[in-house]
């Protein structure tokens, strides 16, 4: 089974398990070959929502990275919603809320998180606390036809 790098491990296991049910055992990657930031974002989003009673994702309406991290969040009991990262987060949004966890897909540049920081911090919400929940050191090694080329 190939599976689309944005999806996490807790998204494809069922898949996978119903694959080896079907079919027997599996081939599986070794761990050095798997991208595991997604998944790292999905648990950091399951830990804010946590705390957090609303989450901001930044990021685009195309994005299924982005797309799934708004799921995750609601899944886990907290509003959440997808932003842009341009325009300030609307404050009848806001109002309701004491906490607010905010993240963003893996492609949303990162002056984005600041400026939503920034507008935030502006409308009250000025402490920022980071969630970590894994150190991600893997380093992938290029192809041996690359690599050699």
């Amino acid at each position: 089974m190939i599976s689309q790098t944005t999806l996490s491990l807790d998204d494809v296991r069922a898949t996978v398990d119903a694959l080896e049910e079907r079919f027997g055992t599996l081939r599986r990657p070794a761990a050095d070959d798997i991208c595991y930031a997604t998944q790292n974002r999905q648990d950091a989003v399951k830990r804010l929502a946590q705390e957090a009673t609303l989450i901001l994702v930044i990021g685009s309406q195309t994005s299924s990275n982005a797309q799934r991290l708004v799921e995750v969040a609601r899944n886990a009991g907290a509003d959440a919603e997808l932003i842009d990262g341009e325009s300030a987060p609307g404050a009848e949004l806001l109002a309701r809320h004491e906490v607010i966890g905010l993240t963003a897909g893996a492609s949303t540049p990162e002056e984005l998180v600041e400026g939503t920081l920034g507008q935030l911090a502006t409308l009250g919400y000025q402490d920022v606390v980071e969630v970590t929940v894994a150190r991600e050191d893997v380093h992938f090694r290029l192809p041996r036809e690359i690599a050699s080329a």
